[in-house]
């Protein structure tokens, strides 16, 4: 078996995320793995379900369904991998493209904040990724409502490249009133995903996707969030991969600011009030 494959069956089976297999598959390679697997080498207790699916699918046939949706599978022993990834404490087994896979190399701005964002909220997202777009980075956001689905317009319509990272499988539209932008992204940018097609959303799986949004980019813009936001998750992933981190401020009595305000306040982010500041100080850490 080789490498592609063993990765394959292994990403059929394991979250994204995951502590113990992660390690496994630094330390003995992935066919090691799934060779001990299905010689009965772990103990079934809580792996029981990712061993019976390592030991019954078929590597062949877990690669055919990524491609009947019109994706590729990429690994960390891809020429292609993004080498920003290899920063992760826990990085993926393999990923699920759909689209240009060389565009997850190219620099890259994370735009993040509200599925119910103020009028200024999307104004302020279109035109901080339109302006990033302009100066040749790409912008990668989350496929969500809100402040997530103005960023991909904003590079959309600035004729540049967008990159959307989903907590489902690549061919499930969630949220469904964005298919239409899905399709768009995918002609012209990138989706992506650690989960195999036909995958649905679960809480736990927005949360390891976040990691993957802020470690993807060089750096990441918070438009609104609310004071408990998984978009300031998002922002302390990327800090905790000494990555730039700003944040756009908003009225002080406004709720969707609130966790701007914070990640400011805390110093957690710079704040930017234009595109040009935000190029500035992304620009000291290169």
């Amino acid at each position: 078996m080789i490498k592609m494959q063993a990765r394959a069956l292994l990403f059929s089976a394991i979250e994204g995320g995951n502590t113990f297999w992660n390690r496994e598959i630094d330390s003995h390679g992935p066919v090691a793995i799934v060779e001990k697997i299905r010689s009965g080498g772990y103990a079934e207790g809580k792996f029981e379900r990712t061993l019976s699916i390592v030991k019954k699918n078929n590597p062949d046939e877990v690669l055919d369904a990524i491609h009947q949706v019109g994706a590729t599978f990429i690994t960390p022993d891809d020429i292609i991998w993004p080498a920003l990834l290899n920063d992760l404490a826990i990085a993926p087994i393999g990923l699920v493209v759909k689209g240009n896979a060389h565009f997850l190399s190219v620099p890259s701005l994370a735009i993040v904040g509200t599925r119910n964002p103020t009028n200024y909220g999307v104004r302020i997202a279109g035109d901080f990724a339109s302006g990033f777009v302009d100066r040749e980075w790409a912008v990668v956001s989350g496929g969500a409502y809100g402040i997530d689905s103005a960023a991909h317009k904003g590079a959309l319509i600035a004729e540049g490249i967008t990159i959307a990272v989903l907590a489902t499988g690549i061919d499930v539209n969630y949220p469904a009133g964005n298919a239409r932008l899905f399709r768009e992204i995918a002609e012209t940018g990138a989706l992506v995903s650690e989960v195999m097609p036909g995958v649905h959303a679960i809480p736990a799986r927005f949360l390891t996707r976040n990691r993957l949004i802020a470690s993807l980019s060089k750096a990441t813009l918070v438009v609104e969030a609310a004071f408990r936001s998984g978009s300031l998750r998002t922002a302390r992933d990327a800090a905790e991969l000494m990555r730039p981190v700003m944040a756009i401020p908003g009225p002080i009595t406004s709720p969707t600011s609130e966790g701007c305000h914070r990640l400011i306040g805390e110093r957690s982010a710079e704040l930017v009030t234009s595109v040009a500041d935000a190029m500035e100080f992304v620009s000291a850490f290169r």
